[in-house]
Order: structure tokens, then sequence, then C-alpha cells
């Protein structure tokens, strides 16, 4: 059986966060410090190793200016 955090509906969330971040000019380095998380935590919520739940989405899609659906399309 597949991991859940494999399927395409994450992989295609995780890389609409990675988008987002990159097209508000932001280094991951510069997400995690103001999420107070580690730089790691970012890279791999963006490449799909780190699930997120729906208030830390909340916090992405504040940050990048982007409204939720956003992420979920």
């Amino acid at each position: 059986m597949t991991k859940a955090i494999y399927l395409n509906e994450y992989k295609n969330l995780a890389l609409k966060i990675k988008e987002a971040r990159l097209n508000s000019g932001l280094t991951q380095g510069d997400v995690a410090k103001k999420l107070k998380k580690p730089q790691s935590y970012i890279s791999k919520v963006e490449t799909g190793e780190q699930r997120i739940d729906v208030i830390e989405l909340k916090k992405f899609s504040e940050m990048y200016n982007k409204n939720i659906d956003y992420f979920l399309q």
C-alpha cells in the first residue's frame, strides 16, 4: 500500500507551497525564521516528506499572500 504522503494530491500541495515561496522571493531560511521552524522543516514540506495541518497551511497562505484555495486546486 502506498503511503498517503505520496498521493498525487499531496505532491501537488507541496509543489504549490514551493512555487508560492519562490514567487514571493523568499528563501527557505526566510520562511523558517518567520515560522520559527528549522530550515529543514520547510525543505521537507516542499518535498512532501513532512505533512502539514490546516493551521500550518493557513500560515503559509498568509505569508505568501495567497488564498488557501490556491494550494488546494
